[in-house]
């Protein structure tokens, strides 16, 4: 049991993470996910607009992408921890009680971006360009879902005795039994643990600030920011992941998202690279829909068929006056 004298110095967790109005639960992890979505999506368009892209289109854009993330997140923290939910003495109901935490970042990034795809190809606009403007947003997002972590007292790393460890509280129901998720502390302490939710915080916010930096320094586009985004991301998370002490499932003995974080990296600088230097012009960033050249050049064609017409018409009323 670790001393009061020992904790003074600790980030204490929040005494509870649901908060109970009538038959409502209000759930901070919830709330975070959706100040992140929210930020991203204000911030993200900003950006789009003085990349010369029409306002309101990432908010369009998110429409699509924003439930196709949340379920692709899902999908891979249910496959990556299947015997959570599967395997012996698992509740397979849980896996769809996604409130109660647990989304992981790569199924959400690659399933949202199959949501943007669907998005951008219906607005018209290049989804690499879109990336890119909402690369810092989305960083930023991750960032503020983190502090949903921290309420529901998850995704911590291994004991400790730093002076910026995290209490881990025992919490309770209002019958006294261990509730983790839904219960509050009874200030009895657990164990104190790296608060790896917090380094993945700072980290993140890290990566705003760099992408912010070059992409006003080096003008990049064609979804090279973006692909930035993820390399440092992938690069923080590889040794963040290393830190964690909770249930994971390993190859090798090394955790799966480490492996996952490892080939990601790799693919992101691979396209960094390898892409299109330089940056689109505005006037890409117009909605052009599939078969808008066509239909103007129709117009443009049966405009001068009519033209002639006219000219042909008033040629032969001036022949009858002559």
């Amino acid at each position: 049991m670790v001393t009061s004298t020992e904790l003074l110095a600790y980030i204490p967790s929040p005494a509870q993470g649901v908060w109970h109005v009538g038959p409502l639960a209000l759930r901070a992890y919830a709330l975070c996910i959706i100040v992140g979505i929210v930020v991203a999506i204000v911030w993200g368009d900003r950006r789009w607009v003085a990349r010369g892209g029409e306002k309101g289109t990432v908010l369009d854009i998110a429409v699509w992408a924003v439930p196709f993330g949340l379920i692709g997140g899902r999908l891979y923290h249910v496959i990556t921890d299947w015997s959570t939910y599967f395997g012996e003495g698992g509740s397979p109901a849980d896996a769809l009680k996604i409130w109660q935490g647990g989304l992981g970042i790569w199924g959400a990034v690659a399933l949202g971006a199959v949501g943007a795809w669907i998005g951008c190809r219906r607005r018209g606009i290049p989804l690499p360009a879109l990336g890119d403007a909402i690369a810092p947003a989305i960083v930023l997002a991750q960032a503020i879902g983190r502090l949903g972590n921290w309420f529901n007292q998850e995704l911590y790393g291994r004991e400790t005795t730093v002076p910026w460890g995290l209490e881990i509280y025992e919490r309770t129901d209002a019958s006294g039994r261990v509730d983790t998720l839904n219960g509050v502390s009874n200030g009895v302490v657990q164990q104190v643990v790296h608060p790896t939710f917090l380094y993945e915080l700072v980290w993140n916010l890290l990566i705003v600030v760099l992408l912010v930096a070059v992409d006003r320094r080096f003008k990049i586009g064609h979804g090279r920011l973006f692909a930035l985004y993820v390399a440092g991301y992938c690069a923080g998370r590889f040794w963040i992941e290393l830190m964690r002490s909770d249930h994971a499932t390993e190859i090798l003995g090394i955790r799966v998202n480490s492996f996952t974080s490892a080939i990601v990296f790799l693919a992101a600088v691979a396209y960094f690279v390898l892409a299109k230097k330089g940056r689109e012009e505005p006037s890409d960033l117009q909605p052009h829909r599939a078969g808008g050249q066509a239909a103007v050049a129709a117009d443009t064609d049966d405009a001068s068929v009519n033209t002639d017409r006219t000219d042909g018409d008033r040629s032969e009323v001036n022949g009858e006056k002559k």
